[in-house]
């Protein structure tokens, strides 16, 4: 709007105790403006912490006091689990046994709830587990399956929403279809409303990662647009798919690491670029401690540790376990520690707990991923390339063939071969092991240099010469380095093995060759 113009204010001088007062507050605000900027600085800071929350079986028998932790690590809980009521479809319940408000009464779980909070604790709430329907089974309608959800969450003000789908809930497709679209249309009205939430699918896995069905369920729920936190893998009850010999830590390992894998080519599928360290932050472990259900599958403490500083190294998105009921050692009544208890471990635990072991460090808070959104992240391609001056093993070529075993350099990471393969790039998206030829050992380490071939003393061998024929089987050096002829050949070099290795009549001799002919 105009108009006539504002007369200039006069010109005013500042007292002394003016002009104290306005340096004062001057100060105070550039100090507020600092504290501000540190306390944002925190909050990103924080968003990215991993974080612990162990489950707890609301409906279990003794009952479980989440609301009084033994330790810091025990303050978060996701409390387990919501289902569907048995005799009404789209009824929210706990374990099948109480709706909310008599759980509230018969339970005490809604005083029990503030009380943790008071304590500075949260919750998180799991839909689905092994032994009922979660909801989207028997609720065929979206639009109340969605209300039914939505009651969860506003009766408890959560944040963080877990669904553990196993069984047959996991292999009904329409299931997964509808409750993909469900948690779709709530998440959309949570963040309308300013309340959103983070949405967490909790699916078993195996050592090389999610089977077939855990792969449709993110997939569905990943099509409906569904912004998921992650993917909680269930790091337990391997069975018949352990190898034999393979630790439960080493099992667990592996299956976040296909796991990262696995997410990667399912994100790229709709068109999403993530980078590894995005990818692990929406990853989940969670294991049975003690006494897994499959007979000799024991993860103890000393897995704990292990799998906490795995955590750690990758940033993984969150840590929970089955479950804070069980986390102490069985008293001397209890007989057969290969059954599975409720209310212990099955192992001699001591003092120690595998709360405070998993959780170590972990600093996060499970609200910290409600509504962070997922988007595509270009990859700079200066940031992929691979320096031969600090690389283990020869940088990657789709020229060059590999036979079984050779190991390469690709994207600051050392792949070896599992069969002969050319042109497949080792960090190729693939959703299922057997789909790549290349096994992902390891990150290229701080200070690494080329490992030189091993060499042999001069005279071992005769040295290789362009002029001379060598018959199938003739050794030679060729500088130091040993080599055996796979045929008849002459004038071709042995330098030629590495970037030809099926049409060079030479092949280099394995350590293991090495070894025997100098007693190594």
């Amino acid at each position: 709007m105009t108009g006539i113009p504002a007369r200039p204010a006069p010109a005013r001088r500042l007292s002394i105790p003016r002009l104290l007062i306005a340096i004062a507050v001057t100060a105070a605000l550039v100090a507020a403006s600092f504290i501000a900027v540190r306390w944002a600085q925190a909050a990103a800071e924080e968003t990215a912490s991993p974080w612990f929350a162990g489950y707890t079986d609301v409906t279990a028998t003794p009952t479980f006091a989440f609301e009084t932790p033994t330790s810091p690590a025990a303050k978060n809980v996701v409390l387990s689990f919501i289902v569907a009521d048995p005799s009404a479809g789209c009824t929210p319940s706990w374990g099948g046994a109480y709706s909310m408000s008599a759980a509230n009464k018969q339970l005490d779980l809604d005083r029990r709830i503030a009380r943790l909070q008071q304590q500075g604790g949260e919750i998180a709430i799991s839909f689905g587990g092994q032994k009922n329907d979660e909801l989207a089974t028997t609720c065929t309608s979206v639009t109340q399956l969605a209300a039914a959800y939505t009651s969860v969450i506003s009766h408890y003000d959560v944040t963080t929403l877990d669904f553990d789908i196993e069984g047959d809930n996991l292999s009904d497709t329409a299931a997964n279809a509808r409750r993909a679209q469900a948690l779709a249309l709530v998440q959309k009205q949570q963040d309308a409303a300013g309340k959103p939430v983070a949405i967490w699918l909790t699916l078993p896995v195996a050592p090389t990662g999610l089977d077939t069905t855990g792969q449709a369920a993110v997939r569905a729920t990943l099509a409906a647009k569904v912004d998921l936190a992650g993917v909680n893998a269930m790091t337990m009850d391997y069975g018949s798919g352990l190898p034999a010999g393979t630790s439960m830590i080493q099992a667990s390992e592996g299956a976040l690491t296909a796991l990262h894998r696995q997410l990667d080519a399912l994100y790229l599928e709709r068109k999403l670029t993530l980078s590894d360290k995005t990818l692990w932050s929406k990853i989940g472990a969670t294991p049975m401690i003690g006494q897994n259900d499959t007979k000799g599958e024991i993860f103890s403490l000393a897995a704990a540790k292990q799998l906490n500083a795995f955590v750690l190294q990758h940033s993984i998105g969150r840590v929970s376990m089955w479950s804070l009921n069980r986390d102490v050692t069985c008293g001397s009544n209890y007989v057969d520690l290969q059954v599975v208890s409720d209310s212990c471990s099955g192992v001699n635990q001591g003092k120690a707990t595998f709360a405070a072991a998993l959780g170590a460090s972990l600093n996060g808070k499970p609200h910290f991923s409600a509504g962070t959104i997922t988007t595509d992240e270009p990859v700079d391609p200066s940031s992929l390339k691979d320096n031969p001056a600090t690389s283990p093993y020869p940088i990657w070529s789709d020229s060059s063939a590999y036979l079984q075993g050779t190991k390469i350099v690709w994207h600051h990471n050392v792949y070896e071969a599992k069969w002969w393969t050319r042109g497949d790039t080792p960090d190729d998206p693939v959703l299922n092991e057997w789909e790549t030829p290349w096994t992902l050992v390891g990150p290229v380490l701080p200070g690494e240099t080329p490992i030189p071939q091993p060499t042999l003393p001069a005279g071992t061998y005769p040295d290789w010469s362009g002029t001379i024929a060598f018959d199938k089987g003739q050794r030679v050096l060729f500088e130091g380095v040993p080599y055996e002829a796979k045929w008849w050949t002459q004038g071709d070099s042995p330098e030629a093995s590495t970037s030809d290795p099926d049409g060079s009549p030479w092949v280099p001799l394995t350590q293991a060759q090495i070894d025997a002919i100098t007693g190594g």
